[in-house]
């Protein structure tokens, strides 16, 4: 499959999940991602399947492999700083839509780990990503110096989970690149549900789609959506609240909760 045929499949989407991955697509039992993923499977011509999420493509090719979680049809990656498509079965970036955030980093990742180099409560991550730097972070020993380096360089900071502290092009997170993959692919934003569980994915709810806190998620997230109605809190957590959204929003063609 070519990009333009991954594109065109997309025209005949009558809906789309674009869900963050651990906690939320990966979260809850094993029964509620198998049911979960067998709606998903009986109906893929008719919905599209997106991963927005921190993990790095290299992570998502090797979770797919097994057959267990689906593939999805594109891959919004790297907290918002990959956009791709699945071509063959590996994440292929979209030059088209990663042009700004590549001009916006500006291969700035080395000045980024010189500046943060030992600073209390950051460890540096092994991984080259390729548009941002992240750190373990440690908010027993961070004391606000790393915000403040990344303010005066012009960049982003993100902390999730009480865990991740992110390094970003400006203005880049999940929900502006994923509003940029749903307007280049053509579909109705009110067409696609978003997912997630963590502060990572409170800009995704910000786009106005239809979106579902799982259950679980973190409270400083939860603080941040609770006076938005179109995100509903579900009870269950992982995947069961992603159907518990799905039924709470009609979205067809899995409302029905029918994998036929």
């Amino acid at each position: 499959m070519s990009l333009d045929q991954a594109a065109q499949a997309a025209t005949g989407w009558r809906f789309a999940l674009a869900t963050d991955l651990d906690g939320t697509f990966l979260g809850g039992t094993e029964a509620d991602r198998r049911n979960l993923y067998a709606r998903i499977g009986a109906h893929r011509r008719a919905m599209g399947l997106i991963f927005v999420t921190g993990r790095d493509p290299e992570f998502i090719e090797g979770l797919c492999a097994d057959g267990f979680v689906p593939w999805p049809d594109f891959v919004v990656g790297d907290v918002g700083t990959t956009i791709a498509a699945i071509i063959d079965r590996r994440v292929t970036p979209i030059a088209e839509l990663e042009a700004d955030i590549a001009a916006l980093w500006a291969d700035r990742g080395a000045e980024v780990r010189r500046r943060l180099h030992g600073l209390a409560g950051l460890r540096l991550q092994p991984t080259p990503f390729r548009h941002r730097v992240s750190y373990d972070y440690d908010p027993l020993f961070y004391d606000g110096a790393g915000a403040r380096i990344v303010a005066e360089m012009g960049l982003d900071h993100l902390i999730s989970a009480n865990t991740y502290f992110d390094v970003l092009p400006p203005g880049v997170s999940k929900g502006p690149s994923l509003v940029r993959l749903i307007d280049w692919l053509g579909l109705p934003r009110d067409a696609v549900l978003v997912a997630g569980d963590t502060l990572n994915d409170f800009s995704m709810f910000e786009t106005g789609m239809p979106g579902v806190a799982v259950g679980g998620s973190e409270p400083a997230l939860l603080a941040r959506v609770a006076d938005k109605s179109h995100v509903h809190k579900a009870q269950a957590h992982g995947a069961a609240g992603i159907a518990e959204a799905i039924a709470r929003f009609g979205f067809p063609p899995l409302a029905s909760g029918d994998p036929r």
